[in-house]
């Protein structure tokens, strides 16, 4: 089976896949043929919130040569819960999120995602369980683009600890949130912490509008 893809410019959304997902969004497809990411990218301007598909035999080749007309950035994060069955979110830079951050130099993903956790918040992991997803997400950098490639896990915290958000990371607030109180959370957050949540099971399908029929965060 084809890997299909989901790229977030913003609050645009680019697919890359051999078939029409389902959507309760609008979709645009566009032409594969001589299409130039860094274009269609500055083509967006200020507008928001579309859905945009390139529809090929093989999506990875297509994901292939977008990424190489970008800075390829590895990232990784957590999904904490307490042993009180809560989860851990922060409030950074006007929007909740998990806590995540790049790697250092010759570190592993696993192993960034859980010191990016404990460093932010304040806590220590007790343990790191599956990962969850891989979300991409493209931005303006040193004059180009950036592909930020993020790996996702799932994690253990024993107890449930105060937290020390990490103000000079721009993290005003850490908190616990439960199972219920998370869809609160999606009327400020960003579209790759909705993939967390989709593929942790803790959102109803209903609740997340333009979801595909096929999961944009690749677990591979």
């Amino acid at each position: 089976m084809a890997q299909k893809y989901r790229i977030y410019i913003n609050d645009n959304t680019l697919f890359i896949a051999d078939s029409l997902p389902v959507l309760t969004d609008k979709i645009q497809q566009l032409d594969i043929q001589g299409f130039d990411f860094s274009a269609f990218c500055a083509g967006l301007g200020k507008s928001g919130k579309r859905n945009y598909i390139l529809i090929g035999p093989d999506p990875k080749k297509i994901f292939q040569k977008v990424k190489k007309s970008c800075e390829l950035i590895k990232a990784a994060g957590g999904l904490a819960e307490s042993s009180k069955g809560r989860y851990l979110f922060i409030f950074r830079n006007d929007k909740w999120d998990l806590p995540k951050g790049k790697l250092e130099k010759g570190e592993k993903m696993k192993i960034a995602a859980v010191r990016e956790v404990e460093e932010e918040c304040g806590i220590r992991v007790a343990e790191r369980e599956e990962k969850l997803c891989r979300t991409y997400h493209v931005y303006p950098y040193n004059g180009g683009l950036a592909l930020k490639k993020t790996n996702w896990y799932r994690m253990r915290v024993k107890g449930e600890p105060k937290l020390v958000p990490q103000l000079e990371e721009g993290i005003t607030r850490a908190v616990w949130l439960t199972a219920e109180e998370v869809p609160a959370v999606l009327s400020n957050t960003f579209p790759s912490v909705v993939d967390v949540l989709h593929a942790a099971g803790l959102l109803p399908a209903s609740v997340i509008t333009g979801t595909p029929a096929f999961p944009g965060a690749q677990k591979g």
